[in-house]
């Protein structure tokens, strides 16, 4: 089954999505500073990694207890937090505790935020190589920001000198089926009848976001299984007994 939410929650304005140049940032600690000052409002910073690696792609690319150290001395005068996925529960807890007190200004964090955390005074949340996370992650980072009424913000950066077009189209939409669309359209849906989660098979699909289309097919398949309980068609037992060979060979 299927619901889409095409409404926002009432009293909730949509986040304002930005993908911001490294030279901007000055610009945006500036801003932030100002904001936190002004409104008493608190922020993410979602980082990538935990920790910096060695690996040479990976250079780049902002860990969250380094950029915590660093924040601290551009952000002097402010509380900041450190979260992440090694920290013992106890520990993330004591964080978020001190967080949605507002003992915390600035949370830096790694993506275990991503669900589960309702903060309404959070309002700004900046996330770094905004490219190593996928849309749907993103989707759901943005979304631990703009859940109060005041105007919220998100701003991406960029491990890469060129930013990724997903990145673009990502800060033009708020709606959850258009992002899961384009993603379906830049990677592929995969193999419905193997273990692929990526990739261009050789069937062809409408919209996956046409709802009436969806709730055909489900009709369809249930009067099928009806029909054939033990799925006997020639053609679908082909299909599920490739799936199984494909299966154990890639276990």
């Amino acid at each position: 089954d299927m619901s889409v939410l095409s409404t926002m929650p009432s009293g909730r304005k949509p986040i304002k999505t930005y993908v911001v140049t490294q030279t901007k940032r000055k610009d945006a600690y500036t801003w932030i500073k100002k904001e936190i000052q002004k409104d008493k409002i608190q922020v993410f910073v979602i980082c990538p990694l935990v920790e910096e690696s060695e690996t040479e792609t990976l250079s780049s690319v902002k860990a969250a207890t380094t950029e915590f150290e660093l924040l601290k001395k551009e952000f002097v005068g402010l509380n900041l937090g450190l979260l992440h996925g090694k920290m013992k529960p106890v520990e993330k807890n004591t964080i978020l505790d001190e967080f949605r007190a507002k003992k915390i200004d600035i949370l830096v964090s790694t993506s275990v935020v991503e669900v589960g955390i309702d903060i309404p005074n959070a309002t700004i949340m900046i996330v770094e190589g905004a490219e190593r996370f996928g849309l749907s992650q993103l989707h759901q980072l943005r979304g631990r920001v703009g859940r109060g009424s005041a105007q919220s913000h998100c701003l991406l950066f960029s491990s890469n000198n060129v930013p990724a077009p997903r990145l673009s189209f990502f800060s033009q939409t708020l709606d959850g089926m258009k992002l899961a669309e384009y993603d379906l359209k830049e990677r592929g849906p995969g193999n419905i009848f193997g273990i692929e989660q990526s990739g261009f098979m050789e069937m062809r699909f409408a919209s996956f976001s046409d709802i009436l289309l969806i709730q055909k097919t489900q009709k369809a398949v249930q009067e099928y299984l009806k029909a054939d309980p033990e799925a006997s068609s020639s053609v679908l037992s082909a299909r599920l007994g490739k799936f199984q060979i494909d299966k154990i060979a890639k276990d």
